[in-house]
């Protein structure tokens, strides 16, 4: 009796089983197998104006309170916070919002006067101004003639 001599067989089985293994990992932990890794959170906007930098990032359910804030060495804004889990007297059937511990830095383009930082907090949107120190500021140049 002849058997047909399959030699990636055995590769391909356990290949199979790396990727679904992988795939189950990453759904563990918010992603969506292959397609979508979890995002960075909070998520945020930043724009610049004249003369200040403004952030903008989403955190509902959160207080004042459960919020730290940091710029350090010029241009590194850091937000930290906690979202503590709700306690249901009743049976979880899906539980897609994450909590716990966070820290997100962020590197801004440019350096920022850290001692006249304001920040507040509306309706889950934390805003953050944070006003350019004057060498990043754009200046004017006026044009003289002879």
């Amino acid at each position: 009796m002849l058997t047909r001599w399959e030699p990636f067989t055995l590769m391909e089985a356990e290949f199979n089983r790396l990727r679904e293994e992988m795939d189950r990992l990453f759904r563990r932990f918010g992603g969506d197998g292959w397609g979508r890794v979890v995002p960075e959170f909070p998520a945020v906007n930043i724009w610049e104006e004249d003369n200040d930098l403004f952030v903008e990032a989403e955190v509902p359910g959160l207080k004042l309170e459960d919020l730290e804030i940091y710029v350090s060495q010029g241009n590194q804004l850091t937000i930290k916070g906690k979202r503590t889990r709700p306690e249901v007297e009743g049976t979880w059937h899906r539980q897609e919002r994450g909590y716990g511990e966070f820290s997100r830095v962020i590197a801004l383009p440019v350096d920022v006067d850290a001692d006249k930082v304001e920040a507040t907090l509306k309706h889950g949107v934390l805003t953050i101004r944070l006003p350019k120190v004057a060498e990043a500021r754009v200046r004017k140049i006026t044009v003289k003639a002879d």
